[in-house]
């Protein structure tokens, strides 16, 4: 510590000693931020201040001498562990600032726009655990027909974004809406066999609507099967379609079927954040998830998608556990 520091300290100190007012206190504090400007580590403090100390004081008892020596190791160890944590927290920081930066940019590559078409009534809720969305949906339309892929990354973070645009990658190449679904999965497979790490599993849906059949043609890639609600039986049933997981393989032979939707009939397309919901109890059974979504079968398909997700949010005490990835095909 430099002798004029070491100066100004002993008369703060002395004063101190002497009169102990609020002023010698607001001394102290000013004081010590020049240390802090200056680097000065709180050992060099507390050896400064027993000198001070000994010089104003000279008959100081030995062993309140002594004690300042312990403290002096203690700071020495205190300060290594404090410069370190505040290293962290740096560092977490500017990871943190990373992180968001990265999710801007993944919301403005992925943004995807809900199609308006005739007869037809869509809502789409993506809600993301953390930062990055492990979810991915992406519409493709035109005139007669609308495609919707929604895919599901089993990790997260920047490798799960990464992996997202793959996906967009391969939508982007694709011709338009009319593509049928097994050639979709085949596209995107093929490039995410391509440019994805072994480690990393994809799921992913297609389905493609038809205005002029009123017909919903899909497939899957190892993904949640999507519900299908028949307003004229007033019942659920799965849309079950066989398919690898993206990217293990390059060739893969994907299943393709088709339902014809009428009045009121809807398609619930989702990730395994919906699925795999869980309260206090355990798993929300897919019974209840169908009973919540059938609550609000009058509403619009995006109040629908809304109210699905509060419910659950609900259900699982406002714990967000997974990405959550909603839509609704709603024939009108």
């Amino acid at each position: 510590m430099p002798q004029e520091f070491k100066r100004q300290y002993k008369e703060i100190l002395e004063q101190y000693t002497l009169r102990q007012t609020e002023h010698n206190l607001y001394e102290g504090q000013n004081f010590s931020k020049q240390l802090i400007q200056k680097n000065i580590s709180p050992e060099e403090v507390i050896s400064i201040h027993k000198a001070s100390l000994e010089e104003i004081i000279p008959d100081l008892p030995e062993d309140v001498s002594h004690s300042f020596d312990l403290l002096i190791e203690v700071m020495i160890r205190y300060g290594l562990a404090l410069k370190e944590h505040q290293t962290l927290i740096k560092k977490q920081e500017n990871i943190k600032m990373e992180m968001e930066l990265a999710a801007n940019v993944q919301q403005t590559l992925l943004k995807t726009k809900v199609p308006e078409m005739s007869g037809l009534d869509i809502g789409m809720i993506s809600v993301p655990v953390k930062e990055m969305n492990g979810d991915y949906a992406h519409f493709l339309s035109d005139e007669t027909s609308v495609g919707i892929a929604v895919a599901d990354v089993i990790g997260k973070g920047i490798p799960a974004a990464l992996c997202m645009s793959m996906i967009k990658y391969g939508m982007d190449s694709l011709s338009g809406a009319k593509t049928d679904p097994i050639i979709v999965l085949d596209v995107v497979n093929r490039i995410v066999e391509k440019s994805v790490s072994d480690s990393m599993f994809i799921s992913m849906f297609y389905g493609r609507y038809e205005t002029t059949e009123s017909m919903f043609t899909y497939a899957s890639a190892g993904h949640e099967p999507p519900l299908f609600y028949s307003a004229k039986n007033n019942e659920f049933t799965e849309l079950q379609a066989k398919g690898l997981l993206l990217g293990v393989i390059p060739n893969v032979k994907y299943e393709q079927h088709s339902i014809v939707l009428e009045k009121g009939d809807f398609i619930v397309i989702m990730t395994d954040g919906v699925t795999e919901c869980r309260s206090k109890e355990g798993f929300i059974e897919q019974k209840k998830v169908m009973e919540i979504i059938e609550s609000v079968k009058e509403e619009s398909a995006q109040s629908m998608v809304e109210y699905v997700f509060h419910k659950l949010e609900e259900l699982q005490d406002f714990e967000q556990r997974d990405d959550f990835t909603l839509v609704i095909f709603k024939k009108m």
